[in-house]
């Protein structure tokens, strides 16, 4: 699937915040902010990871579902970046 769109850091915000559950509503999202201690779980990383795939028509490959890539914010905008850049 080709991707006409551009992932920019609002929508990007956009999909993230609804599965930080601690992340206060006027609070943006730091790309170093640990997203385990925003509230971020072994379900909802799952669950995010679909959301961008279904928003974007993005593909993340099944070797970057590794702890590492929800470390922060930062490392999960790059795996979602890779991603788009491949699809």
């Amino acid at each position: 699937m080709t991707n006409m769109a551009t992932i920019n850091d609002e929508d990007f915000e956009r999909i993230l915040r609804p599965h930080l559950k601690y992340l206060d509503s006027g609070e943006p999202v730091n790309p170093e902010a640990d997203l385990k201690s925003l509230g971020l779980d072994s379900m909802s990383a799952v669950d995010l990871l679909f959301d961008f795939e279904d928003e974007f028509g993005i593909m993340i490959p099944d070797e970057e579902m590794v702890d590492s890539t929800f470390a922060t914010a930062g490392a999960l905008r790059e795996v979602v970046n890779r991603a788009e850049a491949i699809s």
